[in-house]
């Protein structure tokens, strides 16, 4: 399935490359202005700014909540009709440590709010929080990209696990750029369009 796009693409791979090159660029405009420091952690508004900001040149939907259910590797997120409440919850959710923080991301992950790139927006969202209330962010080198995906899906059920793969990978680097592009090349090892099941309502 090739997602409509503002570029006229119609080829998966063509979109792909293109979309990689544009977000990466975006994201560290994002971060460089200083603009990313302006927004509130832990809310949906500020999810949806960096969604809008990464992917607003290639996407009409960027920013903007999704209107179809969507599936991975055989896991369902969040229903659309139960969306817009599922975010409510999420922004009520404490983030005054490093467990309550990991426990909101978890949410927002089986939320998983947009059509396309939730994993790149989302981590940036998990970082500002993280950088915010307890000064430290992730360095998504130090994280094996296999462990992270199953104790990922593990989660709803068990976050145990994925707290201590992250906790272990926290730094206080907080203002380094390269640990910052980091966790948007960790996306690309397991995003794309194949995976994603999608249902039109």
């Amino acid at each position: 399935m090739i997602l409509e796009n503002k570029l006229g693409i119609i080829d998966s791979v063509e979109l792909a490359r293109v979309e990689e090159k544009m977000s990466k660029r975006k994201a560290l405009e994002l971060f460089e202005s200083g603009y990313l420091d302006n927004l509130k952690a832990g809310t949906y508004g500020t999810l949806s700014e960096i969604h809008k900001y990464l992917f607003g040149e290639i996407y009409e939907f960027a920013g903007k909540m999704r209107d179809i259910n969507i599936a991975k590797n055989n896991f369902r997120f969040a229903p659309v009709m139960y969306l817009k409440a599922a975010l409510e919850n999420i922004e009520k959710m404490p983030q005054s440590n490093f467990d309550e923080i990991i426990e909101k991301y978890v949410e927002m992950n089986v939320a998983h709010p947009f059509r396309e790139g939730n994993g790149r927006s989302t981590r940036i969202w998990l970082d500002l929080m993280l950088k915010k209330e307890i000064g430290k962010v992730i360095d998504w080198s130090k994280v094996d990209k296999n462990d992270y995906l199953l104790a990922m899906e593990r989660s709803p059920i068990k976050d145990i696990e994925i707290k201590h793969i992250l906790k272990m990978a926290l730094t206080d680097k907080i203002n380094d750029r390269e640990v910052y592009m980091k966790g948007i090349d960790y996306s690309y090892y397991y995003e794309g369009y194949s995976v994603y099941k999608m249902e039109e309502l």
